[in-house]
């Protein structure tokens, strides 16, 4: 039966987000660093109850906590009131225990209802379930995400966990180079095979003039020489809400970088480390995407160009391992060759505004509010990043967050008018 399958895939998905949350005490994860950011807690208590709320109400199923809808719903306003956004930190009950409990209760609940389901009733909620699982992931990259956030504000550079992996100094970067696209008229968005969010869709045609994309991303040695250039005091080379971003905040390098004894050094989720030349930059603002591409002679791709020059290449990059504890968590440098870091690295900014392709229209009911109504001051990023779980992304994958978001994995890759 093919419920036995969806829940072998539900119980792999909900283990990772426990695996995630393991290294973080309880009091870790009560943080909630800013309002951008969840505690761990949440995460783990809102993907709950987005499978209750969404797969186990409409059948029937009596809630394992009246209080979930209130405590745990994130933006669904068609399900009701719920707790403001920017106090998620200030609910220290129910406890991280409670939280696990819930979780087990939810599981329990999922995993019995898919066992006495037919295959057709398991068929009609398939979709329902593949987008329960997909924002799953979503939460387990801002698990890691809003955890370094959080990690990042004590003063004593505490990592994520004990024993990271060995991580071997990056290799000297290739020359940046550049693959030509011809352009002319091409198919853009998700083609109805397998599952996507509604805001990849629907399937539709743009015209391209010819570009070329750089075979790589931009690396902390380039970001270096921006610096070195004056280039965050060069307020000819910044969108103007850009140049008022970086002064405001006193931004001279990327996210979580210091360079206290001399080099730069950038804390992560392993703590902090000397940065190498050769390896990605990461942790910019679109903002600083922008200045950069312009300081290099380039531009940032449109997320046009950006889908199609790797709608036909593999998704294959540094996401997040199978098993947790051996995940590098951190970008690699890139070999040389063609179109090289497109996916599982970092988020690459692209030009375009998050708006809705033509013909898009949001679903009915609580679940239609997923993507539609944040299709404005936004940003689309495209390929996912090394805190990205596997399988997550594809080549129509549209990422969005506002432009001075720099506790993302963002870096930066160019294109040009060819």
């Amino acid at each position: 039966m093919i419920g036995a399958a969806w829940a072998e895939r539900f119980r792999a998905v909900r283990a990772r987000t426990e695996a995630l949350a393991a290294p973080l005490s309880p009091e870790d994860q009560q943080l909630q660093s800013m309002p951008a950011c969840s505690p761990t807690k949440w995460h783990r208590a809102h993907t709950s109850w987005f499978f209750e709320a969404f797969v186990l109400a409409p059948r029937g199923v009596a809630p394992v906590d009246a209080r979930a809808g209130f405590l745990w719903n994130s933006y669904y306003e068609a399900v009701g009131p719920r707790h403001p956004r920017p106090q998620r930190g200030l609910l220290s009950r129910p406890s991280g225990a409670e939280v696990a409990t819930y979780r087990r209760a939810v599981d329990d609940e999922v995993v019995a209802l898919l066992a006495r389901l037919d295959d057709a009733e398991v068929a009609a909620l398939a979709p329902t379930l593949a987008l329960g699982l997909a924002h799953e992931e979503q939460h387990q990259e801002l698990i890691l995400t809003d955890a370094l956030h959080a990690l990042a504000q004590q003063p004593f550079a505490p990592r994520y966990r004990a024993s990271p992996p060995p991580r071997p100094p990056a290799p000297a970067a290739p020359p940046l180079t550049f693959t030509a696209f011809a352009g002319g008229l091409i198919e853009l968005g998700h083609r109805g095979h397998g599952f996507a969010f509604d805001n990849e869709g629907p399937a539709h045609r743009a015209w391209l003039a010819p570009y070329a994309l750089a075979d790589r991303m931009l690396t902390v040695g380039e970001v270096r020489a921006f610096a070195a250039d004056g280039g965050y005091r060069t307020a000819s080379l910044w969108l103007a809400a850009g140049w008022d971003f970086i002064r405001a905040h006193g931004v001279a390098a990327p996210a979580y970088i210091d360079d206290a004894d001399g080099g730069w050094h950038q804390f992560g989720l392993d703590g902090r480390r000397p940065l190498d030349d050769g390896e990605p930059a990461t942790f910019v603002s679109l903002y600083e995407a922008d200045a950069i591409a312009r300081w290099l002679g380039a531009r940032l791709p449109t997320e046009a160009e950006w889908e199609h020059a790797a709608r036909d290449r593999p998704v294959r990059g540094g996401f997040l391992a199978a098993d947790v504890a051996t995940s590098a968590l951190a970008a690699r440098p890139a070999a040389a060759g063609p179109l090289a870091q497109l996916y599982g690295e970092a988020w690459q900014w692209t030009a375009s505004p998050y708006a809705p392709y033509p013909g898009y229209r949001a679903g009915p009911g609580a679940l239609g509010e997923y993507n539609g109504k944040f299709m404005i001051d936004q940003h689309v990023l495209r390929g996912g990043s090394c805190f990205t779980p596997p399988g997550h992304v594809r080549s129509t994958y549209r990422n969005f967050w506002p432009a001075d978001t720099r506790f993302q994995v963002t870096g930066v890759r160019v294109a040009r008018d060819a």
